[in-house]
């Protein structure tokens, strides 16, 4: 399309979106007002938000001062704000120039990637809420009577052409509306050699990649032995939690599940609310009434019988509530329920176990039940649940003959049948396909433990299957 000279242009989209070097791909730098240059003109540099006030008082000066002469302006600031943007609007109708919005619908994962390049990111919840907000800023231009409105796409992220992406905005619901699955990747093994750090994250940034609602983190204390080795890295979960809440910006970070022998409630409704305002509101607390003795006598905790486990499960959840709730006062037992930070907003308690007095208890105080996906079908003749969750460990090939070779090389003594069918070893096509059935029979999240996870491009593998089913109903 070929854009009106002179005119008004304002760029409209968040950081990272490309607004800038469309810009300069277009225009001459006289031309272009940019909010970022003038805090560098103004301030110690274009990241110094202490001078943004100052800039922009700058930048409305030589936007109307160019405006008056009937100069080509191209307004480079986010162009969230509809008070500046109507403003800018006006300004340009009133000397006679043609209005152009340029409205960038980059993916957000391709904002994240290059968020994550910059020498100075811009922080994790900032970028979340400027995610958040471009659906309704989209909707409001179409209304506000730009003479041109261009839609970009921002172009491929700093590394070049992604692995395909299903694209979950900031904020994408944890438990997914009917018909549809929000899918939460659970990290299960760690082999990280010598940069634990650089590996979590890295797989975390592929997990938002890819579309993932969500990553969860086992909580254990010594490595179980469905997954691995004893002498396997496993580290505790609401610390590496809270390194992932700085490094991702629409993940809900959580565990599946905390087992309620670990810690006193009191202690686990402080951390996870730590956690959710840290992440700007993204965490959920799986919580179980644990069942491996060994962890426990390995680590000086006492390990109740089943029904007094259970028992402190109920008791944990209202704890936990009480202490998450607003105000000062007596409530689940305590004196007082002083426990700040609060939580963001309501923060999910996903309750993980089986059996009827689990799922009752799950329907009753959790938010949502989890269970073995081969062991969903025991949900419905325990009743109605508020969200219904599984945990699926799913070996997922890019071909027949890459699925052959992941099961011969996970199965260890299992033979190769057996090990493939508890797996459910496939390629997308048939992923996909179980997943649809799930979603059919009432299941909105699954949390996905695939065995094979060793780095980053071992979760971009499921982008595809996400795409399918994940996102809105369609």
């Amino acid at each position: 399309m070929e854009l009106p000279d002179p005119a008004l242009v304002v760029l409209v989209g968040p950081a990272g979106a490309g607004k800038s070097a469309w810009a300069a791909a277009r225009y001459r730098d006289a031309e272009i007002v940019s909010s970022d240059a003038l805090r560098g003109r103004v301030g110690s540099g274009p990241a110094d938000l202490d001078a943004t006030d100052d800039a922009f008082t700058v930048l409305e000066a030589v936007v109307a001062a160019r405006l008056r002469r009937g100069l080509t302006t191209v307004v480079d600031t986010l162009g969230l704000d509809a008070r500046r943007r109507r403003a800018w609007l006006a300004a340009g109708r009133a000397v006679g120039l043609p209005c152009v919005a340029a409205v960038f619908d980059t993916p957000a994962a391709v904002c994240r990637a290059r968020n994550r390049g910059r020498d100075r990111p811009v922080p994790a919840p900032a970028l979340t809420s400027q995610l958040r907000r471009m659906p309704g800023v989209s909707a409001e231009i179409v209304g506000e009577g730009w003479d041109v409105v261009v839609r970009e796409d921002g172009g491929p992220a700093p590394d070049g052409p992604q692995a395909p992406v299903a694209e979950h905005a900031a904020g994408t619901p944890l438990f997914a509306e009917p018909g549809r699955l929000s899918f939460v990747l659970q990290v299960s093994r760690f082999p990280w050699g010598d940069d634990p750090s650089s590996w979590l994250t890295s797989v975390a940034a592929a997990a938002e990649d890819a579309g993932f609602a969500g990553l969860a983190l086992m909580d254990h204390l010594i490595q179980i032995p469905q997954v691995g080795r004893p002498f396997e890295a496993i580290p505790e979960p609401l610390v590496t939690l809270g390194l992932l809440a700085g490094a991702t910006t629409s993940l809900h970070l959580g565990t599946l599940v905390s087992p309620v022998t670990f810690r006193a409630p009191g202690i686990l409704a402080k951390a996870f609310a730590t956690l959710d305002a840290l992440s700007g509101g993204r965490a959920f607390c799986g919580l179980g009434a644990g069942w491996w003795g060994r962890e426990h006598a390995g680590f000086g905790l006492s390990f109740p019988p089943p029904r007094d486990r259970v028992d402190a499960l109920e008791h944990a959840v209202a704890t936990m509530r009480a202490l998450w709730a607003s105000g000062t006062r007596p409530a689940a037992g305590l004196p007082e329920t002083t426990c700040y930070p609060r939580p963001v907003g309501p923060l999910p308690i996903v309750v993980g176990g089986t059996g009827r007095r689990m799922l009752r208890l799950a329907a009753t105080v959790g938010d949502a039940c989890n269970v073995p996906v081969a062991r969903v079908d025991e949900v419905a003749a325990a009743g109605p649940q508020k969200h219904v969750t599984v945990l699926d460990v799913p070996v997922l090939g890019e071909d027949r003959e890459h699925v052959a070779t992941l099961v011969e090389r996970l199965r260890g003594r299992t033979d190769a049948v057996t090990f493939a069918g508890r797996h459910h070893a496939g390629t997308a096509a048939r992923h996909v396909a179980r997943y649809r059935a799930l979603a059919e029979a009432g299941v909105c999240t699954v949390f996905v433990a695939p065995p094979d996870v060793a780095g980053p491009d071992d979760v971009a593998r499921w982008a595809p299957v996400v795409a399918q089913l994940g996102g809105p109903p369609g």
